[in-house]
Order: structure tokens, then sequence, then C-alpha cells
């Protein structure tokens, strides 16, 4: 029995010397594309990325995993087409676009009058135009309690009219936008918008980026590495794989082992029924 006892506590002991001992093998891009932390900028394929976040986070299986994003700012070319006879709204007001002609080269919005909330404020006359015959008016009593009728086109102010060419520019929805065409149909106005382009890239993955296919490694939660030499990427997993689960053999055997060893010698002491 003691011959057994020690022989288990010798495998126990290889078994953890080797699994205390062993160096795990670790992934390394070799000579990577990319080495940047993060807030840096880098170029891939011609175009200027932004390491915009490297941050740890744990996943569903209680493991903490670095990831990271990067940013591209570019811009698109954006047009919208005012058709004639239309309202569009323009500094918080309504116009109307006119077009003259078929060969017109510019238009002209005329202000859409609110004639409601002209009325409103005005004390001495009524919230609503009166028809006749002979036209619209608008009823407005005097200080004598005199109703009378004035016609619309001399009681509310002239409209408003801004004429644009093609080629000019004005505010629009915050920005500034150019007249690209006018046409007998509507006027095109044209614009540049950023956008921003995110790419998420999570650690030990493969990820396109233009035609390039890259591996991405985070060594820290500061830094971002990548590479186009998958293959040598791939042997490396490999031998990482390889090592667990040789090293989980190992302590498997090791707690075995020991197992072993207390089950025999409390077998040992067992007293004999004879």
């Amino acid at each position: 029995m003691a011959v057994f006892v020690a022989l288990f506590l010798a495998i126990a002991g290889v078994a953890g010397a080797l699994t205390a001992t062993a160096d795990s093998p670790e992934i390394a891009l070799e000579n990577p594309e990319i080495d940047a932390s993060q807030n840096e900028s880098i170029d891939i394929g011609g175009e200027t990325y932004v390491v915009a976040d490297i941050s740890e986070s744990e996943n569903d299986e209680g493991q903490m995993i670095i990831s990271g994003t990067l940013e591209r700012e570019f811009t698109t070319e954006t047009s919208e087409t005012w058709a004639n006879e239309s309202t569009v709204s323009v500094d918080d007001r309504e116009w109307r676009v006119e077009i003259p002609g078929e060969n017109a080269t510019e238009f002209t919005l005329v202000e859409v009058l609110d004639r409601g909330a002209i009325l409103e404020a005005d004390d001495d006359a009524e919230n609503e135009t009166v028809t006749l015959e002979d036209g619209e008016y608008v009823a407005v009593t005097d200080e004598n309690g005199e109703r009378t009728l004035v016609p619309v086109g001399e009681y509310f102010p002239a409209p408003e009219e801004r004429t644009h060419a093609t080629g000019e520019t004005l505010e629009y929805d915050g920005q500034t936008v150019t007249v690209d065409d006018v046409t007998a149909d509507g006027a095109v106005l044209a614009w540049e918008t950023t956008d921003t382009e995110t790419v998420e890239i999570a650690q030990q993955s493969t990820v396109t980026i233009g035609d390039t296919e890259y591996v991405a490694h985070f060594p820290d939660t500061s830094t971002l590495r990548m590479s186009t030499d998958i293959e040598a990427y791939e042997a490396q997993a490999t031998e990482v794989e390889r090592f667990n689960q040789y090293n989980s053999g190992l302590s498997r055997v090791l707690i075995l082992s020991v197992l072993s060893s207390i089950m025999l010698a409390g077998m040992a002491f067992i007293p004999s029924r004879y």
C-alpha cells in the first residue's frame, strides 16, 4: 500500500511541477502593419482611422476580454430638389418656390404669410377673412365700434421675396447649401455632410478593412496591433490551445493522483474483519 501511495504522490509531484514551471505561449504578432495606442491616428488602405476606444469588459463566461473601435470621418454629397410651386421651410418660415419659364437659371422664394397669426395678433380685426363677390377682405372694427372691410392686399404686408441663381449659396437646415441646378420642374440644392464609419474589433478576431483582411490583437488595454499574416497568427493560436489542453490534462492527473493517494492511505487504516 505504501508503494502505491508513494507512486501516486510521485506522479502528482511530477504533474504539479510540470504545471507550475510550464511557460504558457503567448500570441505575438511579428512586424504588425498596425501598432497604435488609443486616440492615435492610423492609415489603412489610404484612409485615416482613429483608434477611438480600447476597453476591457467581462463576457458571459466571466472572462475579461479586450475590444476596440476604429472610426473614420468622411464626406458625402447630398442633394435635395425643391419642386416648382412647392412649399419649403427656411429660417423657421414657410416659402413658396416659384420658377419663371422653361429656361430659368434662378428661382424665387416667396414668403407664405401666416394670415391666421397676423389676424389673431390684431385685437381690432376678426380672426377670419370675409369673402365677397368682388374679393377677399379683413373685417376691422375701429375705436367707435364701426366695422370696416379692408382688402387683404392692403391689410396684410407684402410677402418677402428671395431670388437665388445657379451657383449661389444660402443657409438651409443649419448648413450652407449651393444651388446646383434650376429647371422648370424644380431647383436642386447640394451640400456636403460628414459621416462616421465605425469598425468594431474584438480580441484576436479577423476584420476586413477596404480589400485587406487583418487579424487583431490587444497585448494590453492601451495598444492595438493588426497584421495581415493570418497564417502565423493561426499557428500561434493552435500552439496556445494545445498547451492549454496539455496543462488541463496534467491538472487532472495531479488531482486524481492526490485523491488516489489519500484513498489508498485511508484504506490502509481500515481494521480487518478477520
